[in-house]
Order: structure tokens, then C-alpha cells, then sequence
């Protein structure tokens, strides 16, 4: 989710091989959106399936999507790009290609230094073979072209982060005073026990593991939500409040069948670190940016 010019914008994949926009002036309302059709999978080729966790970015002026797609197989999934024709989020958008990762991506996000070095960041395979994923970056020359090998910065070395399946997923960005947050997903998504983690890297040599430093988790279940994890972060309209919006289960059985869309406000710690506390329980009422009035956040 990000908010530009009153809206909030939300990106969803849907049906395997398309992808849609909601906007709503409000977070709470954003699930009452039909949404607008912006992508549609070629009916053949490398990203004709399996579309999964489209992003949303505002780089330099234009509008860019980047997916996680496939051929029909799961060990083709690789990440890929489209750019706006136009200047609306909604308008059609054309193909930019098939990012070099370097083998089995998904989740793939942005990081723009204050200098505007700009950097990608997703969940890949090791090697050609399904069971392990790590959080992996590489330097960008453009927004739709890497230029520069993979360095990996976190394998799901903990306890916490091997629930299932030893996964590091979702990176997600966030930056506040010189520090840098990658907050991820880890453990498997159809367990109750997945989670949030975060590395933290406060020296801007993104490109060096041992700068990175893991925390966590920091976001998990409580005994009345599950499956916590795959955020996001946007500002409220004012400015001055900081959200996440995540995935989050209903019931602490596998799968993804309960699975909704939750959001709250969180705050930032006297270290500088964000504080998220606990995830609310579905239909929690909340109090909306900017808003005094509570109101329940539509899944």
C-alpha cells in the first residue's frame, strides 16, 4: 500500500494472472474497492502464471509494478516489471521485462538511498532447488535493470525463522533518521507462527552482509491472530503517522484460506527502532489517519 496525492493505492494479484489497484481515501475503506484491472499475464511465456505480491512504486516520476511470476512452474518464478504509459497508477501500463536476479525470486522490493543509489531486494532460492530462501540485494542502474550480482544478507538461520520451511520472505523498507529497516516475513506463510523479522544496517554499505543486523521477531501471533507477516508501510495523509498494513490469520490451523488484510498505526522506540506492539484482531475498530473516531478496517 502507499498513499500519493489523497489516495491510498493498495496492489493485488488475482485470478493467478492479473493484477488490480484500489484506492480509497481512507485505509479503512480501501477493501471496498472493486479495483481497476492494470495487468493482464500474457497467455504465454515466462510470466504467463503465478503472479504473485505486486508492488506499487512512484520512482522518478513514473509508476512501476514489480511481480513475482512464472511459466506454470513454481521453479520458474522470477521477478518482472511493467511501467505506466501514462501519468495515473491506474491507466495501462507495458512490459519492462524479466529482472537478472540470478535464479528463483520473488517479493521484490526497492531501496533509494538519500543519494538515490537505488538498490533491489527479494526472497530467492540458493540454488535451483526448492526448501531454503534468503533475503538477497543487488545495485540497480535504472528501475528496470539490476547491474550488479545478488549479495545475500539473510538466510533463516533461527528458530523463529524455520517453522515449516526455513523461509526469509517479504522484504519491506523502511528509513528514518540515517538508519535503514528491512523488516521481513519469515517461517512458512500457512503456519500460525509466521512472522515478522528485521535487519537493520545504520552505515549505508547495503551491499555488505556484515553491516546487516537481525532482530526478532518483532511482529508475531497473539492468542488471537496468526500468521502475522507480508507487510507493508505508508504514511498517513498528514504526514505524521507511520502504518503497517500485513497479512494476518483468523485461526491458528495451516493455510491461507482465513487469511485477511489487517493495518494499524505503530510507533518508533527511543533506540530508533519501530515498535509495531501487537497485531489487532480481525475487525478491530481503530482510529483512521488523521481521525479521532474509531471505525473497523474492512478485510
Amino acid at each position: 500500500m502507499i498513499f500519493h496525492g489523497g489516495f491510498y493505492y493498495y496492489c493485488e494479484s488475482r485470478n493467478k494472472r492479473q493484477i488490480f489497484l484500489r484506492r480509497s481515501r481512507t485505509i479503512a475503506d480501501i477493501g471496498s474497492d472493486p479495483g481497476v484491472c492494470v495487468w493482464t499475464a500474457p497467455t504465454r511465456g515466462g510470466n504467463c502464471d503465478n503472479l504473485w505480491a505486486p508492488e506499487l512504486h512512484l520512482i522518478d516520476g513514473c509508476w512501476y509494478i514489480y511481480y513475482a511470476a512464472d511459466d506454470g512452474k513454481n521453479e520458474n518464478h522470477r521477478m518482472w516489471v511493467i511501467r505506466a504509459e501514462g501519468s495515473s497508477p491506474l491507466g495501462k501500463y507495458e512490459c519492462g521485462g524479466q529482472l537478472e536476479t540470478g535464479g528463483w525470486a520473488i517479493d521484490g522490493t526497492i531501496l533509494t538511498l538519500e543519494d538515490n543509489r537505488r538498490y533491489f531486494v527479494w526472497s530467492g532460492w540458493p540454488g535451483q532447488k526448492d526448501g531454503l530462501q534468503n533475503i538477497y540485494i543487488a545495485p540497480m542502474k535504472d528501475p528496470m535493470t539490476i547491474s550488479g550480482p545478488r549479495v545475500l544478507i539473510a538466510a533463516p538461520t533461527q528458530k523463529w525463522e524455520r517453522v515449516g520451511l526455513p523461509i526469509c520472505e517479504g522484504p519491506q523498507v523502511l528509513r528514518r533518521n540515517g538508519d535503514i529497516f528491512i523488516v521481513y516475513s519469515a517461517s512458512a506463510s500457512w503456519t500460525p507462527d509466521y512472522c515478522l523479522g528485521l535487519l537493520h544496517n545504520n552505515t549505508g554499505d547495503v551491499l555488505n552482509p556484515a553491516k546487516w543486523i537481525k532482530h526478532g521477531p518483532v511482529f508475531q501471533k497473539t492468542d488471537q491472530v496468526w500468521g502475522v507477516g507480508h507487510c507493508s508501510f505508508v504514511k498517513s495523509m498528514c504526514q505524521s503517522e507511520d502504518w503497517i498494513v500485513y497479512h494476518a490469520k483468523s485461526s491458528p490451523e495451516h493455510g491461507w484460506e482465513d487469511r485477511d488484510v489487517h493495518a494499524k498505526q505503530f510507533a518508533w522506540s527511543s533506540d530508533g527502532f519501530p515498535d509495531f506492539g501487537e497485531p489487532l484482531p480481525r475487525r478491530a475498530p481503530l482510529t483512521p489517519p488523521g481521525r479521532t473516531r474509531s471505525v473497523p478496517l474492512a478485510a
